[in-house]
């Protein structure tokens, strides 16, 4: 995902969580703040509960995967904050497009196409 595209500071990452509204699925979680700007801005997010680094950082990558395959479909102006939860790192690609739409859908911020 370009570095455009990604929200880089604690500072946002803190409003998202605060203000934002959020939607829960076993694999992962999805916070998602109205915002001023014209773009979609997503960040991705692992705590230690979901395993040692390499856990962490092989789950990042399987979400900003399914966020870029999704990400033309989503509604622009959101930040939204994906955070991790332990079971995503005994799944495949697949599954956590599949559980990002879902919670996309949830959200009301899919595009129909």
């Amino acid at each position: 995902m370009q570095r455009q595209f990604r929200l880089t500071r604690s500072t946002d990452f803190k409003r998202v969580r605060q203000d934002g509204k959020s939607y829960a699925h076993p694999l992962l979680v999805l916070i998602a703040l109205k915002d001023r700007q014209s773009t979609t801005r997503i960040g991705v997010a692992a705590g230690k509960s979901v395993g040692n680094a390499v856990k962490r950082n092989r789950a990042k990558r399987l979400i900003r995967a399914a966020a870029r395959d999704l990400y033309p479909q989503i509604s622009s102006g959101y930040d939204l904050v994906l955070i991790a939860r332990a079971p995503i790192i005994q799944v495949k690609m697949p599954q956590v497009r599949t559980a990002l739409q879902q919670l996309l859908q949830r959200a009301n911020l899919l595009n129909e196409a």
